[in-house]
């Protein structure tokens, strides 16, 4: 038994597929399925099923891929020690983003971590919650950046700051000339929503709780894909959407005047980072909070009287 017969079955179990499982692991097929096969003669058992595609591990296969993701990570703890040791920052740091977070976050701390870490490559990918989870499982990231509590075990969450919910309103909307609002004052009939695979989307109905369960009536149900769309269907359909602070950056002078807030609790998004409960890389992590840490607004940073939203 080797490493490299360990690292090719987690790649099989990742993929489901033995021909992309070879070219994640820079391999022919040939090669990647001899080293399996003799994986499976040495063990005298069958990891996976080759007759179902996609491919999926046998029982047996199953328990031995959970321990062979065990002892890599565990190996790669070896190369972690030794950089640690040196002080070092450095090495490859694959980092997952939501999207309602990445293009309002990405550009305060980017530029500086990598003028500070040159010896960092970060690779960062858009990815949605569940995704994020997913790929953090499988060791295909080393963190996610994202919306918490999650309340799953295999996660540890790091918490980043507390960003405020606001709302942005047509003038021509019930809350056109509202001051301050109660998150009981929001029409879900004026509301324009992100799809259901976006966290803020669920964020949404569950601060707005007491008017969840009323009858919508409209012609039309549109669901956004991004921040930027709902803040176009505001200006340009009238109605409301719900945005987070971070988002206000770079508005005109009009539609600033589109911008509400919350009474005090104000309502927050707990944005954290995410890894998976053995994580590595412990330094390079660190790293990445202390600098988004220090480039998001101290009000942000502390939880005290505020109100976090859930999931």
């Amino acid at each position: 038994m080797t490493l490299i017969q360990l690292e090719y079955i987690v790649a099989v179990d990742t993929y489901k597929n033995f021909a992309l499982a070879a070219e994640k692991c820079f391999v022919t097929q040939p090669t990647l399925s001899m080293q399996i096969q003799k994986l499976e003669e040495g063990l005298g058992v069958t990891i996976f099923d080759r007759s179902k595609q996609p491919t999926i591990a046998t029982e047996a296969g199953e328990a031995i891929i959970e321990q062979a993701r065990k002892v890599l990570k565990e190996a790669a703890r070896i190369k972690e020690l030794i950089s640690d040791k040196k002080t070092e920052v450095k090495g490859e740091l694959r980092i997952g983003i939501i999207p309602t977070v990445a293009p309002y976050l990405l550009p305060l701390f980017l530029t500086k971590f990598l003028k500070t870490y040159p010896e960092v490559k970060l690779i960062v990918d858009e990815l949605t919650t569940d995704q994020i989870v997913t790929n953090l499982k499988n060791d295909l990231l080393d963190a996610g950046i994202l919306v918490t509590p999650l309340h799953n075990s295999h996660i540890t969450e790091i918490p980043l700051y507390y960003e405020p919910f606001v709302v942005y309103a047509s003038e021509k909307s019930a809350l056109g000339d509202v001051e301050k609002l109660k998150p009981k004052e929001i029409n879900l009939n004026e509301v324009w929503l992100m799809n259901e695979e976006h966290c803020i989307s669920s964020q949404v109905m569950n601060l707005c709780n007491e008017r969840k369960k009323q009858h919508i009536v409209t012609n039309l149900e549109y669901k956004a894909g991004s921040i930027e769309t709902l803040k176009k269907m505001v200006e340009l359909n009238n109605g409301i959407t719900l945005l987070p602070a971070l988002s206000l950056t770079n508005l005109t002078a009009a539609q600033k005047k589109m911008v509400k807030y919350f009474e005090d609790p104000e309502p927050v998004r707990e944005v954290s980072l995410a890894v998976s409960r053995t994580f590595i890389k412990k330094r390079m992590i660190e790293a990445l909070r202390e600098c988004i840490l220090n480039h998001v607004p101290e009000t942000m940073k502390k939880a005290a009287n505020k109100k976090i939203v859930q999931l």
